[in-house]
């Protein structure tokens, strides 16, 4: 039975209730969460500027030892230089940069003299590029003062964190969102499953977990993947056999991306009924900038939503 899906007299009001209710957070919260941020990475850009003796030393060697620098080096030319921006003007494999940013490691299966090769022509562009108004020692060729190398690292952190800031916020966001569905879900007596059950079918009534991997066939094969959940409930009455219900935190700072996003949970919720039959439970909370044409994309697609600002709607699926 849909809560939600089956009232757009609803969906105009509901809207507008979660915009305010995001922008609130956001004006309160986002602000601080981007400071701390910026303090964390400042913090790494300065052991960034030791490590490279203040960014004379440059090398493949230091890339070598010190795979998670590039991230941090790449916001300290002028310009700062994109991911594959860099790839473009260094000629090197996309893998390595990729290894070297987010799996923090050499590429395991590159051969040493091809690694070397490639780290030695990132670190030229680099050094040719790096921005010497922010780092003027480097062209006095000076060992700089304690007040210009934390002056310098405040500046390549901020660089840093506006280029990931949408992630910081987002990320931040989810950790409200899933801490709102446990107070939630607490005070009415269900029990966090901390270690996450093995089989999410089998957990006891009363339960919830969050951040479940859940098997399910890829579309129009058989092979079998791991389909991650944000929160899986099993309701307090569940029957053998019953379905928990998977719950997906869906937030949004403005109504372009979610519609650019919205066919990620038809493609969920079609591998899922694929793998685990049609009465499958996938409903959406969420909060902010979700528009009608959103909604009425997802509910076209049997897919009902919980929004944040009126979480007492769980009740309606039997929580």
């Amino acid at each position: 039975m849909a809560v939600n899906a089956n009232h757009p007299e609803r969906w105009k009001a509901d809207i507008a209730q979660s915009v305010d209710y995001y922008n609130d957070w956001f004006l309160r919260f986002a602000p601080k969460t981007y400071r701390d941020s910026r303090i964390q990475s400042t913090v790494a850009v300065e052991e960034a500027f030791a490590l490279t003796s203040d960014l004379a030393n440059i090398g493949a060697a230091i890339f070598r030892l010190h795979p998670s620098l590039l991230p941090i080096l790449r916001m300290a030319t002028a310009p700062p230089l994109a991911r594959d921006r860099l790839i473009g003007l260094s000629g090197v494999s996309s893998s390595l940069v990729r290894n070297l940013e987010i799996e923090k490691r050499i590429p395991p299966r590159m051969t040493d003299d091809r690694v070397d090769v490639e780290l030695e022509r990132i670190a030229d562009i680099l050094a040719r590029l790096l921005d010497i108004d922010i780092f003027p020692w480097l062209k006095a060729d000076s060992t700089p003062s304690t007040e210009e190398r934390y002056r310098a690292a405040t500046v390549v952190a901020d660089r840093l964190c506006g280029a990931i800031s949408d992630p910081i916020i987002r990320n931040a966001q989810e950790q409200r969102q899933l801490a709102a569905l446990q107070e939630w879900l607490e005070r009415r007596g269900y029990l966090l499953h901390s270690d996450g059950p093995s089989d999410f079918t089998a957990m006891q009534p009363g339960t919830f977990a969050f951040r479940l991997n859940v098997p399910v066939r890829q579309l129009g094969r058989e092979q079998t993947v791991n389909l991650p959940i944000d929160t899986v409930v099993r309701a307090k009455d569940a029957v053998a056999g019953q379905m928990p219900l998977l719950i997906e935190a869906k937030s949004a700072g403005d109504f372009t991306n979610t519609n650019k996003r919205r066919k990620e949970e038809a493609t969920k919720i079609a591998q899922l009924r694929q793998t685990y039959g049609n009465e499958t439970r996938f409903v959406l909370f969420l909060c902010g900038y979700f528009d009608s044409g959103y909604l009425g994309y997802e509910a076209a697609e049997g897919i009902d939503w919980v929004w944040e600002h009126r979480i007492d709607d769980l009740t309606g699926f039997g929580i």
